[in-house]
């Protein structure tokens, strides 16, 4: 399979998800290998998951969970991938000021919840996940509604937003792999603030919504 680059992994991820796999089998010979034969050629390695850093457990891969619904406020938009990041952020600072002056209390981190993407960009809602419903709605471009719920494949990512290139590329493989059918949307969580971790200190929890 042909290694993504950030935007054209994320442009595709939706797509491939959704693909069944066709890959033939090989079946094995039950007797040993001739040690004087040439090696015969093999299928490209698919990637494995980013290495934790030393001393760090390693992160699980692929492990399915079951995400719940939760009223959430977001600020829906769009954004390049080349700008991505600070319009993401900007889009937090939005949603923060609303949670703040109503004095609402948040029930988890930030997330993203990708809804189209493409080759130059994507389609977006910043949402922070609540406790219960605002008495009084948003006004302006935050709106309240849910967070998506159902079965999920969970991924991590360390490290900065723009370096997800080799992060998106194994999960890419690892659905193909799979042959799983996954939904036309994808979620980032941030299990670090991104608006006061280092980019390269962030924590990513990326969920791939499963038929």
């Amino acid at each position: 399979m042909m290694w993504l680059s950030r935007p054209t992994a994320m442009a595709l991820a939706v797509a491939v998800f959704t693909m069944v796999a066709s890959v033939p089998s090989h079946t094995q010979s039950a007797s040993s290998p001739d040690p004087a034969a040439p090696a015969a050629p093999g299928a490209p390695a698919t990637p494995a998951p980013p290495a934790a850093p030393a001393g760090q457990p390693t992160d699980p891969f692929g492990e399915e969970v079951t995400l719940a619904a939760q009223p959430i406020v977001y600020l829906k938009g769009t954004a390049t991938w080349d700008t991505a990041f600070d319009t993401l952020v900007d889009a937090f600072k939005s949603v923060r000021g609303f949670v703040d002056r109503e004095k609402l209390k948040p029930a988890g981190p930030f997330m993203t919840i990708y809804t189209a993407t493409d080759d130059t960009g994507f389609q977006f809602e910043a949402a922070l996940p609540l406790e219960e419903e605002p008495k009084n709605a948003p006004k302006g471009d935050l709106t309240i509604g849910k967070s998506p719920d159902g079965r999920a494949l969970k991924f991590v990512h360390r490290g900065s937003y723009d370096a997800m290139d080799a992060t998106y590329d194994a999960i890419t493989n690892y659905l193909d792999e799979k042959k799983l059918d996954a939904k036309d949307l994808f979620i980032e969580q941030y299990v670090s603030d991104p608006l006061t971790t280092p980019q390269d200190k962030l924590v990513i929890d990326i969920f791939v919504p499963v038929q």
